[in-house]
């Protein structure tokens, strides 16, 4: 029997399968506005542990690792250098998949990027609407947090406690909180503003939030519910929490089973991360040391300690 620890439930739980023999694994993949450093590579070489050790156990995985190629973070990157989103997207997309591939991670199985996916999302956002947990304000759409009352259970917070508009929620609605009915809402679809990327729908030119289209992925691709959701620890919240409520008021059933987050790598006890500028990337590091060694590095620490570099 394995056991692992399920974040939503805070203990060790046994690992059961929805299917006999098989095993159904999402992992949220890179935002492709950069290089990807080596504190995001650890997340991605643990799920990559552990996806080789059910493999060894016997069980057939399906894995999936989305690519978020269009998002704040991108179009910001594309209006400093004066060139398109797709642009930028198109070419970190593909240095991910190679510094992946030279620090020995394995290919998922199925790799969607979000403007391929547009249609899923939409369908989606409209099943929200239609059953009373999502509303549309001027092109935008928003989430209705409280209409899920679920809300926080999976990192642990209650909305009642919440702070009146997180910052990590109102960056979903930066300038807008006069058109959401609360200010906990998130956005699940962005009105078009000149010279953004964006796409028909039935509330006019726009895009999808960061947190609906890997709702509508997973859903397309592992069907609901499916086994194991991984991610980075710093994406319990808003991410992860924002994901579980959407998907589960839209099926009214259970997104996934089990949720596992790995720790951050950090440097001096810090988190490393590009807005702090304590990073090094991947493919620096892979110049002067083999990838054996730095997944060595790596698993020192057990996937879910913060690990200092």
């Amino acid at each position: 029997m394995i056991r692992l620890y399920n974040t939503k439930t805070r203990t060790k739980v046994d690992f059961e399968t929805l299917e006999r023999g098989k095993v159904g694994m999402y992992v949220c993949g890179p935002t492709v506005y950069n290089y990807i450093h080596i504190g995001n590579a650890r997340t991605f070489i643990s799920f990559d542990v552990i996806r080789r050790y059910l493999m060894w156990r016997g069980f057939d995985v399906t894995f999936v690792q989305n690519v978020t190629d269009v998002d704040d973070k991108i179009i910001g990157k594309s209006l400093e250098e004066g060139r398109s989103a797709a642009e930028v997207a198109a070419e970190y997309t593909e240095a991910f998949i190679e510094d992946m591939r030279a620090a020995g991670v394995l290919d998922p199985d199925i790799r969607p990027k979000a403007t391929e996916e547009i249609p899923a999302m939409i369908e989606l956002i409209q099943e929200l609407i239609d059953g009373g947990h999502a509303y549309d304000a001027d092109g935008d759409v928003y989430f209705n947090v409280r209409s899920f009352p679920a809300y926080g259970e999976l990192s642990g917070r209650n909305v009642d406690e919440m702070e009146s508009g997180h910052r990590e929620l109102r960056a979903d609605g930066k300038g807008v909180e006069d058109r959401k009915r609360d200010p906990l809402d998130f956005a699940l679809w962005k009105a078009a503003k000149p010279g953004e990327p964006a796409w028909e729908s039935p509330w006019g030119m726009g895009r999808p939030g960061w947190h609906i289209e890997c709702s509508a992925m997973s859903r397309k691709y592992l069907g609901l519910p499916f086994d194991i959701h991984g991610g980075g620890a710093d994406l319990v919240f808003p991410h992860h929490e924002n994901e579980r409520a959407q998907s589960e008021a839209a099926c009214g059933c259970t997104f996934a089973n089990y949720w596992m987050h790995g720790g951050m790598l950090q440097i001096n006890s810090e988190k490393m991360s590009k807005s702090l500028g304590n990073f090094k990337l991947l493919r620096d590091v892979l110049k002067v040391t083999d990838p054996k060694v730095l997944r060595f590095l790596m698993l020192q620490t057990h996937y879910r300690s913060p690990l200092d570099f």
